[in-house]
């Protein structure tokens, strides 16, 4: 009733027009591009995995050049070897040794499956991850509104894969050309590409709408699976930042948002090929933008969405004094928060070891020291954090355990796959005390942030892009270059001052698009039909007035219960000494 009051007459139409639009206008260029797409991709999976997928990775292996020169692994253009001599052409040899061929194929096929199984199973292991936040934003909040907080970070997951599936995928990824850890899938080459001062500059993704034409395709189908999961991640985060006051029309509408543009077009930038990756070819910039598994990607995106999200919508009823001095609110039940915690800690374990795409070739066998650096960086700042709270507060702070782990966590995924055990000590234990001082900043700037969300995520995987910068020792050897660049990943402690300033770079754009974009969609919003629901509805609970159900049985004791809190100490940062929930 309030929704249809809220956006009766002409605004009905409007809203209707919001959630329709981004399909319908995806729609025509998705079918353009399946009806003009010559190229066939690999949907019955016959041709992915074959010899030219062992050409190259075997040490000692002949090095193929084409009619041009140009070094290849396609041995179908073998021209000669490093010592110039003539080489026979596998077709050649499928002739004279046929059950060599056949074997060779039999071993292309099989590092092909060993990488799409490790990819699929890690990719499960983040989508699992939803139920860790789930769990923590929801302990994390108020009783009355758990039906809602916890419907947020359940149906951000339809929302955004559909939203990801039209176009959010084609947006990043539709330029990539190639996949080979995972069979091919050139399908994905199409990108809108400026040329400014001689040098080409990646904007977006034009190929992918829908995983149709060449892109119905069982690499690209992976390749999609895995960073859906990811988009996923980020697109739940403001979910705890925006938590108690979201209006669920509006929550629904950054769904598509979120997961058509914001994110894919700054992961296109990082990730699909795009400009930021292109600065260490175009300028010299180190190995250009470097961010593993998503520090800034996944994590300072959603963070920053987030802060612009609680910005526009305003505090939580109660929460500052007439003075601005806050008042802790506490969250209604730590033990689901804690365990969510253990859950997502679970499924980092996919999060950044699976970010290699492969578990066989191209110096993927990294994979056991990338699960080790994210278990100490978690470690570490679950460590600082408790001592950071313990010496300032007098009390350990159970909210900021579960935050100080995360805050590691964070922190470690961009350069989990460059740096060294110990130096994802040295970021854990920072990021666990970064992320206290970043939640008592906010906290006291006005900007109602319930679960940490922005201190966590937004802060600390910001430092965590820097520290790609900082401690990236070149010893990883992925494919023997990265983003175009030949050699590894170095930071300026190991002599290339070039990264850091490439990951300086990352994280300022990071910021400015995506604070600025979501700023500017949740201002809209707001005036076209309100981002936040009635004051009487958030002071009843938004579970009945907004989801028409109780998260807990209609006699769960909801309100009055006034909780002390020790010296100042809240869940998740300092405040009163008491609160009322």
């Amino acid at each position: 009733m309030i929704l249809n009051q809220r956006i009766g007459g002409p605004f009905r139409q409007i809203w209707m027009l919001l959630l329709a639009l981004p399909f319908a206008m995806v729609l025509l260029g998705a079918c353009n591009n399946t009806m003009a797409t010559t190229v066939k991709g690999d949907p019955g999976g016959v041709t992915s995995g074959t010899s030219t997928d062992v050409v190259g990775q075997v040490p000692g292996a002949p090095v193929y050049v084409d009619k041009n020169g140009k070094i290849t692994s396609d041995a179908t253009q073998a021209a000669r070897d490093k010592s110039g001599n003539a080489v026979t052409e596998i077709s050649a040899d499928q002739t004279k040794e046929p059950l060599a061929a056949e074997l060779s194929n039999v071993v292309g096929q099989n590092r092909i499956a060993i990488n799409i199984v490790w990819t699929l199973v890690t990719g499960y292991l983040v989508m699992f991850m939803q139920a860790g936040f789930a769990t923590v934003e929801t302990g994390f909040t108020r009783a009355k509104s758990a039906a809602h907080t916890m419907s947020m970070n359940f149906m951000i997951y339809g929302l955004g894969l559909l939203g990801y599936f039209v176009c959010g995928f084609a947006f990043q990824f539709g330029g990539i050309g190639g996949l080979p850890t995972l069979g091919g899938g050139a399908a994905l080459a199409s990108e809108l590409t400026l040329n400014i001062g001689g040098k080409p500059f990646g904007i977006i993704g034009t190929s992918g709408f829908f995983l149709s034409g060449g892109t119905y395709d069982v690499a690209v189908a992976v390749m999609f699976l895995f960073q859906m999961v990811f988009m996923d991640t980020a697109a739940t985060i403001p979910t705890g930042a925006m938590a108690e006051r979201w209006k669920w029309a509006a929550f629904c509408i950054f769904g598509f948002f979120c997961s058509t543009l914001t994110y894919p077009v700054f992961g296109n930038w990082a990730w699909g090929g795009g400009w930021l990756a292109q600065l260490g070819t175009n300028f010299g910039l180190g190995h250009g933008y470097g961010d593993f598994a998503g520090s800034g990607v996944v994590h300072s995106v959603g963070g920053w969405m987030g802060l612009a999200g609680a910005m526009v919508l305003g505090p939580r009823i109660g929460k500052y004094n007439k003075d601005g001095s806050p008042n802790s609110i506490p969250g209604h039940d730590m033990t689901i928060a804690m365990l969510g915690t253990f859950i997502l800690a679970f499924g980092w374990f996919g999060f950044n070891p699976g970010s290699t795409l492969a578990a066989s070739g191209s110096g993927a066998l990294r994979i056991g020291l990338i699960a080790v650096d994210t278990m100490l960086a978690g470690a570490a700042a679950s460590v600082s954090a408790m001592v950071y709270m313990w010496l300032t507060s007098g009390k350990p702070s159970p909210g900021m355990l579960v935050n100080g782990i995360l805050a590691g966590l964070v922190a470690i995924t961009a350069p989990s796959g460059f740096v060294s055990p110990v130096f994802a000590v040295v970021i854990g234990l920072i990021a666990g005390v970064l992320v206290c001082w970043s939640v008592w900043f906010f906290d006291h700037r006005g900007v109602d942030d319930p679960v940490g969300a922005i201190s966590v995520h937004g802060v600390c995987g910001a430092w965590g892009v820097l520290s790609v910068g900082l401690f990236a020792d070149g010893t990883s050897n992925y494919g023997g270059s990265w983003n175009g660049v030949a050699g590894s990943v170095t930071g300026l402690f190991f002599g290339d001052p070039g990264q850091l300033v490439a990951q300086i770079i990352g994280v300022v754009v990071c910021f400015v698009y995506v604070f600025g974009l979501s700023y500017i969609f949740f201002r809209v919003v707001d005036k076209i039909i309100g981002l936040r629901t009635a004051p009487e509805v958030e002071l009843a609970g938004l579970d009945i007035p907004e989801m028409g159900a109780y998260g807990y049985p209609a006699d769960f004791p909801l309100t009055g219960v006034t909780y002390p809190v020790a010296n100042g100490a809240s869940a998740a940062a300092a405040g009163s000494s008491a609160a009322t929930v």
